[in-house]
Parts: C-alpha cells; sequence; structure tokens
C-alpha cells in the first residue's frame, strides 16, 4: 500500500533508463500529460499512485492506471482477489457491491462476494459509473490484463494480495500470471514490482516460492517485532497515522531479506499536509488517492 533511505535509494527502486515493453494487441497509449522531471521524479518520498489515479477515476481499473500514466506517475498499486472459477481480478473489496452494478446485474446473489462470481459474470458489470458518468462501462479487469497495460504504459507496480485466507493458494496463483505475463523476467523483478499483504503468512510464502521478489508487509509492527519481519519483508509498509521518525528510522536500521536496509512506504495521504509530514519522517514511498497533490506538496 502506501520514501529514507537518501535519494539514492529511491533512484535504486525508480531505476534507470527507459523500460523495453512487450508488444501487445492493447490499444494506442493514450497521449501523455506534461511529466515530471527526471529530477524531481528522483527527489524525495516515491510516490506510488493507489488503485490508480483512484481520486481522478474508478478504482483498479485501467482507465485509473491510464491516468496516473498521463501525470507522469510511474508506480501504481492495486488489489488482487480470485473468482468461482479461479481467475485473478483487480478489486479492492470482497464484496463487488460498492464498485460495480452487481446488486442490479444479479439481484438474487447476495452478498455479492467476488469469490461467488465467474469471471465471465464479473466481466458483465459495470465498474465505472458509480465514479462518474464518463466511466460507464469501465470493467473490472483480470490481473492478465492489469499488467499488460502497466507494461505497455511502462508504469511498475506495488501488487497488494487481498484477503488471502479467502483464497487459499493465491500466492502460488498470482506468481503464475506474473510469469505468463513477464513481469517475473530479472528486469522486472529487480525494478518493478513489490508484491505485499496485510497476512504475513502471505508474504512468506511468496517469499519461499519466489526468493527474488521484492516483498511488503502491510502493518506497523511493535518496534522489538520489527526484526522478526525483516527476515522476510524488504518493506514495512505501514497506515501514516501509526507512524513516527523515530519507528521509520527503526525501520530503516534493519536489513531486510536481500541484505539491503528495510524500506517503509506509508498510506494512504491524500493531503499536502500530511505528505510533507511524512516525507519528512524520511519513508522510503508515499501510496495516496492524490498523487498530483503529494507530488506538489513535496516539491514546495
Amino acid at each position: 500500500m502506501p520514501p529514507r533511505a537518501a535519494a539514492a535509494t529511491t533512484a535504486a527502486l525508480l531505476g534507470a533508463g527507459a523500460l523495453v515493453l512487450p508488444s501487445t494487441a492493447a490499444a494506442e497509449t493514450p497521449a501523455r500529460e506534461t511529466r515530471v522531471s527526471a529530477a524531481a521524479a528522483h527527489a524525495g518520498p516515491l510516490v506510488v499512485a493507489h488503485r490508480g489515479a483512484s481520486a481522478h477515476a474508478p478504482e483498479n481499473t485501467l482507465a485509473a492506471i491510464d491516468k496516473a500514466d498521463r501525470l507522469g506517475f510511474r508506480w501504481v498499486e492495486n488489489d488482487v482477489q480470485r473468482t468461482k472459477d479461479g481467475v485473478l481480478v483487480i478489486v479492492h473489496d470482497d464484496t463487488l457491491k460498492r464498485t460495480t452494478n452487481v446488486e442490479e446485474v444479479f439481484p438474487g446473489r447476495a452478498p455479492w462476494k467476488v469469490k461467488d462470481f465467474t469471471a465471465k459474470e464479473i466481466a458483465k458489470l459495470d465498474a465505472g459509473s458509480w465514479f462518474g458518468a464518463k466511466y460507464k462501462g469501465a470493467r473490472v479487469p483480470t490481473l492478465t490484463q492489469y499488467m499488460n497495460r502497466v507494461a505497455r504504459n511502462g508504469q511498475r507496480l506495488v501488487l497488494e494480495i487481498k484477503k488471502p485466507e479467502l483464497y487459499p493458494g493465491i500466492e502460488r496463483d498470482t506468481l503464475r500470471v506474473l510469469r505468463e505475463t513477464g513481469w517475473l523476467e530479472r528486469h522486472r523483478v529487480r525494478h518493478d514490482l513489490v508484491v505485499q499483504s496485510f497476512s504475513a503468512d502471505s508474504v512468506r510464502q511468496v517469499r519461499a516460492l519466489r526468493p527474488d521478489i521484492k516483498t511488503g508487509f502491510l502493518g506497523t509492527p511493535a518496534v522489538a517485532e520489527l526484526p522478526k519481519y525483516a527476515k522476510f519483508a524488504d518493506q514495512i509498509n505501514s497506515t501514516y497515522t501509526s507512524i513516527s521518525d523515530g519507528y521509520v528510522a527503526a525501520v530503516q536500521r534493519l536489513k531486510g531479506p536481500h541484505g539491503k536496509p528495510v524500506e517503509i512506504f506509508t498510506w494512504t495521504v491524500d493531503e499536502a499536509a500530511a505528505a510533507r509530514r511524512v516525507a519528512g519522517f524520511g519513508v522510503n514511498g508515499i501510496i495516496t488517492n492524490k498523487p498530483d497533490v503529494v507530488r506538489a506538496a513535496l516539491r514546495d
């Protein structure tokens, strides 16, 4: 979810140079809006667009990551769950009620849990009208569709495995899709991908299956417990209301499973004052619904 290693740490996260993107059958990349300069992109905390630029477009849709791209943001965050027939889809809640018209399309299927619907059924749902008429007809993307679009845009991803207790084996399924879409190639694993979860067991499972992947634990463990988490998590990603400069320093003093200082990303920071506050703590990344607001605040 939702920078102190110094600028060098952030630069390492961002990587150097442009990506060579795989060809896809997707539509042409939307025209870019003015991009942040290279110098600004490498200064201070990394800004991650939460569920895409979700203050500007319906969350976890292709429109949201395209909007983040047009705003000039290289990193996005998403949420992965699994359908009744085993397809991974991008949706935050474990129910489809809040962000789709599932109650209208399937009125007799309460409580409308993601795991109770097939991928074909979910593909019929409108995932955009709730946000605005402009987005009528937006769909819940599959993880495959999502990864292809992120790659096409030249973006990078913080992928959250959502509620893994509902979906036994979802870690292996997620890694399979990442492999099929080219996201487990060495350069992507090193520079373009973080896999995180609120479940320590899920993070451990990802690490056991693919030790090379950068992992994040979502939460704020007690300082005394941090060394235990540093054995399997490269990041401790905490809500911004739960951290202090002392906590950030305690996290970053530790070495993670890849022998580098543990990082801390904080979420969900949408106000300028909060962005400046956590940047002052030295966090490595800020996860936000309003990446443009956070970028402007950090520039100030």
